[in-house]
């Protein structure tokens, strides 16, 4: 993990979210001791729990236009077993 100056990670905050989306979180120190980790935001879900499931993704699908389904008004068809 690279550590920052704060002042040094304010002028080039650029390549510091750069660096953290390839490489990992970022180190930040204030007057020589070390104040905020920077990670990514994929990273960040992961670690509060925030990572949708399977079941959050299929519900928030996007839906598209609804099905209209006619039924054959013929009875049910006999087979020959």
């Amino acid at each position: 993990m690279h550590a920052w100056q704060l002042q040094e990670a304010k002028s080039r905050f650029s390549e510091l979210v750069e660096l953290t989306l390839k490489e990992g979180p970022q180190l930040v120190t204030r007057q020589g001791e070390e104040a905020v980790v920077i990670i990514a935001a994929k990273d960040y879900r992961q670690l509060t729990g925030q990572t949708p499931t399977l079941m959050d993704c299929l519900l928030n699908a996007p839906r598209g236009e609804a099905l209209e389904i006619e039924r054959p008004k013929a009875g049910i068809r006999h087979l020959v077993l």
